[in-house]
């Protein structure tokens, strides 16, 4: 566990760096937000295009891999959202609780760490992991919260979400890559390296924004934050290796990149959503940043116990 320890550290040092950042105000919420853009729509996007565009479709499309992911997601949502129903939330709340229990960093810590620790083999199964959390259970939580809010689901509704996901750089990069992965034309050497070098801006500048984006967040409401934290750092982890390991009984390596993007902490975009409908924003902001710094101790842990970690 130590050797990944090691390994792991220098990921967490530059976010340790970009918090010390935010805190002094040497990088102020501005400053951090134009560099959240500049690795969303820019350097990741390079990134998960440059990686998809050498992966063919059948990579990506493991039915028996999305099943059991799904299944595990799904059995850890039903928990987190009952135990909110318990506390008498209301249900656009117990889907956001539910939503940030399921919802891993895998773009900014997930995708270049996981990547660099377990090798390029996993790319094509974080890949699947990111369509399902942005596609399936983004989605989820949005139809969720405005049918608790509005009483009803309007075509309006549905066709903001489709646009949203239409507009999401990650997704429509890995979608362009894909394309042109099916052409079976090599990418020519200037645009490789185009893409790999503005790629490799990725992990620094996005673990130092995610280090500065917590910066200005409180641990409000600490008790439900820690909840939701162990529910994603923990119980998210066990849940997929049980499914990926013994029920669907997932090839070994492909299993641990699993249970690897499971054990990640909450997702800084179920911060925009709870921010947008201003669904428990404080209580998503807390989990954020209790997960984040508790997966330092729990991530190495995961990755230790996983076959190729």
């Amino acid at each position: 566990m130590f050797a990944i320890f090691l390994k792991t550290l220098p990921f967490f040092a530059i976010v340790g760096i970009g918090y010390f950042a935010g805190k002094a105000r040497f990088f102020d919420e501005q400053a951090t937000a134009y560099l959240n853009k500049f690795v969303f729509y820019f350097a990741l996007s390079a990134m998960i295009l440059k990686f998809s565009s050498q992966l063919a479709l059948a990579e990506i499309l493991n039915w028996r891999f999305l099943a059991a992911y799904f299944a595990a997601s799904c059995m850890v949502y039903l928990i987190v959202a009952g135990a909110s129903i318990v506390r008498r939330v209301s249900w656009s709340e117990a889907a956001i609780e539910a939503h940030t229990a399921v919802s891993g960093n895998l773009g900014f810590i997930g995708l270049p760490m996981l990547v660099l620790i377990l090798g390029t083999a996993a790319i094509a199964p974080i890949l699947m992991i990111i369509i399902i959390d942005l596609v399936i259970f983004g989605s989820l939580a949005v139809i969720i919260i405005t049918v608790s809010k509005e009483g009803s689901l309007s075509t309006k509704t549905l066709k903001s979400i489709g646009i949203a996901l239409i507009k999401n750089p990650m997704i429509m990069s890995m979608v362009v890559g894909l394309l042109w992965s099916a052409t079976n034309i090599p990418l020519a050497a200037p645009v490789s390296e185009f893409l790999g070098l503005l790629g490799a801006a990725a992990t620094p500048c996005a673990l130092f924004a995610i280090g500065a984006s917590l910066a200005p967040k409180s641990a409000e409401r600490i008790s439900v934050a820690i909840w939701i934290s162990t529910a994603k750092l923990i119980l998210h982890p066990c849940i997929c290796a049980i499914f990926a390991f013994w029920v669907f009984e997932i090839e070994p390596f492909l299993a641990s990149v699993m249970v690897a993007c499971a054990a990640l902490p909450v997702a800084g975009n179920v911060y925009l959503i709870a921010q947008h409908y201003n669904v428990a924003p404080a209580r998503v902001s807390s989990a954020i940043l209790v997960s984040t710094v508790a997966s330092i101790v729990t991530l190495s842990i995961v990755l230790s116990i996983v076959p190729g970690g």
